[in-house]
C-alpha cells in the first residue's frame, strides 16, 4: 500500500485501498463508484443494491448485480411498486439474487414511494437536493465518514416519504455510490491530488 490508504498498481495507477482486493472492485472503482447518477431508475438500482448490501460484503452484491435487474424489472419502479405476494416467492426461490424476504419487501415498499414521489419532483430531485455544499475530500482511510449531517437529514426525507430500509449509514453509501459526495481518497486517479 501507498501512502495514506493508496494502493499503486503495476502500471502506476493510484487507487483507494479497498479497490485493490479483487478485479470487480477495482471495476467499480474506476468506472462507478462516485460518479454523479440521476435519473428515477438509476437512482431506485443503487437506494435497493445498498439496501440488499446491508450485513454483507458489496462483493456479494456487485456479483449478483444483474441478477437483481432482472429480478427487478430493470429497477422500473412502476413495475416493481405493482409486485405482491407470488413475486415474493418467485424472488425468494431465485438464486441470483440476494433472498432476504425483509429486503425484498423492502424494494416493493421503495418502489411504492418512488413512484409517490413523481408527483413532488421524483426520486432524483429529493436525493440530489442532500449533496453537501462543502463536502471535503478525505485524506486517509480513517476520514471517510459512515455516516454525515446530510445522510441523517436523507434518511428522515426518505422515510417521511414512504422508504423504508434506508438508515444514514445506507444513505451515506448510496451518496457516495451516486457521487454527491467525492470520497476517493486524495491521491487515488479519480479523486485529485
Amino acid at each position: 500500500m501507498g501512502s495514506a490508504g493508496i494502493v499503486v498498481d503495476d502500471s502506476g495507477v493510484a487507487r483507494c485501498w479497498w479497490a485493490a482486493a479483487t478485479i470487480d472492485y477495482m471495476a467499480y472503482h474506476d468506472d462507478e463508484w462516485g460518479v454523479a447518477v440521476h435519473g428515477e431508475s438509476r437512482l431506485y438500482e443503487r437506494l435497493t443494491l445498498e439496501g440488499f448490501q446491508s450485513g454483507l460484503s458489496w462483493l456479494t452484491i456487485l456479483r449478483k448485480r444483474e441478477g437483481f435487474r432482472a429480478a427487478f424489472a430493470g429497477f422500473d419502479a412502476g413495475t416493481v411498486a405493482a409486485f405482491g405476494e407470488a413475486d415474493i416467492e418467485r424472488l425468494m426461490a431465485d438464486t441470483s439474487i440476494v433472498r432476504n424476504r425483509a429486503k425484498i419487501r423492502a424494494a416493493f415498499t421503495n418502489a411504492q414511494a418512488v413512484v409517490r414521489l413523481r408527483e413532488q419532483g421524483g426520486l432524483d430531485e429529493l436525493f440530489w437536493s442532500f449533496a453537501p455544499a462543502g463536502h471535503r475530500q478525505p485524506r486517509t482511510p480513517s476520514d471517510v465518514s459512515s455516516t454525515t449531517a446530510e445522510s441523517i437529514e436523507l434518511a428522515k426525507a426518505l422515510k417521511r416519504n414512504g422508504f423504508v430500509f434506508v438508515g444514514p449509514t445506507t444513505a451515506y453509501a448510496g451518496m457516495q455510490a451516486c457521487g454527491l459526495v467525492n470520497d476517493h481518497l486524495a491521491g487515488c486517479h479519480k479523486g485529485g491530488s
